[in-house]
C-alpha cells in the first residue's frame, strides 16, 4: 500500500516510540494506514511529520503523537464497539476500524457538514466497510448504536458529557480532551461497577467541540 509513503510511516512511528508510545497495535496501525491520504491536496509531503494539519473549517486532523496517546489510553481490543466524537477527514476513525478489526465497528460522529463528506470520500476509497459517517451532534452522543465498549472525544469539551458516559458499557473506557479552549489534560475515563476512575494524561491543545455539551 503506498509504497512512496511506507518508509515516512516507519520514521513516525520510531518518533512515536521515542515519544512513549508502546502499544505494538497501535504502532502498527500507524505504520500501515496511509495518513497522506487524510490531508488537504497540495499537504500530503507533510503528513508524517508529528504535527497537526489544517482541514477544513477551522477543524484539524490531530498530531500523530497526540492520537496514539488517546488510541494507546482506549486499550482496543478485536471485536469491540467504538464510539468516536469528531470524525474530521476519517484518518483517526480508520485507525480504530483497523485496531478492533473486521468483528468490530466504529460509529463516529461529524458535525461539520463539509468533513462528513470529506470523511466519507476518504474511508470509501479503502474499501473500509465497519465504519459509520454520522452527521449529527456527537457533543450528546449518539445514542442509537449504545452502548459502546470505547469512546473517543476528539475535540476539547468543558467536561465529559453525561450522555456520552451514560452510552458506555460497565468497564467501558472514553477518553477526551478537557479543559478550557486554550489547553485541555487528557482525560481517561473508566466506567467501573461503582463510580469511575479518572486517569491524566496529560497537557493538549484541541479545537473547541461543538454543540449541546461543547463550546
Amino acid at each position: 500500500m503506498d509504497d512512496k509513503f511506507k518508509a515516512k510511516r516507519e520514521e513516525l512511528a520510531k518518533a512515536l516510540i521515542m515519544q512513549g508510545i508502546s502499544d505494538k497495535n497501535v504502532l502498527d496501525a500507524i505504520r500501515k494506514i496511509p495518513r497522506h491520504l487524510f490531508v488537504n491536496p497540495g499537504d500530503e509531503g507533510s503528513a508524517y511529520f508529528n504535527i497537526p494539519l489544517e482541514i477544513a473549517k477551522g477543524q484539524t486532523i490531530s498530531q500523530p503523537y497526540t492520537i496514539a496517546v488517546m488510541l494507546q489510553a482506549l486499550e482496543l481490543k478485536k471485536g469491540e464497539k467504538v464510539l468516536e466524537i469528531g470524525t474530521c477527514s476519517g484518518y483517526n476513525a480508520v485507525l480504530i476500524s483497523e485496531l478492533v478489526g473486521k468483528d468490530g465497528f466504529v460509529y463516529t460522529t461529524e458535525i461539520v457538514p463539509e468533513l462528513i463528506n470529506i470523511s466519507k470520500s476518504n474511508i470509501a476509497k479503502l474499501g473500509i466497510k465497519n465504519i459509520e459517517v454520522i452527521e449529527t451532534d456527537g457533543s450528546q452522543g449518539w445514542e442509537k448504536n449504545s452502548p459502546y465498549d470505547k469512546i473517543i472525544i476528539t475535540a476539547a469539551c468543558p467536561e465529559i458529557p453525561k450522555p456520552v458516559i451514560g452510552q458506555l458499557k460497565p468497564g467501558g473506557i472514553v477518553v477526551a480532551p478537557v479543559g478550557p479552549v486554550f489547553g485541555q489534560k487528557m482525560v481517561k475515563l473508566t466506567k467501573l461497577k461503582k463510580g469511575l476512575k479518572e486517569e491524566n494524561l496529560g497537557e493538549f491543545m484541541f479545537v473547541p467541540l461543538k454543540g449541546k455539551y461543547g463550546y
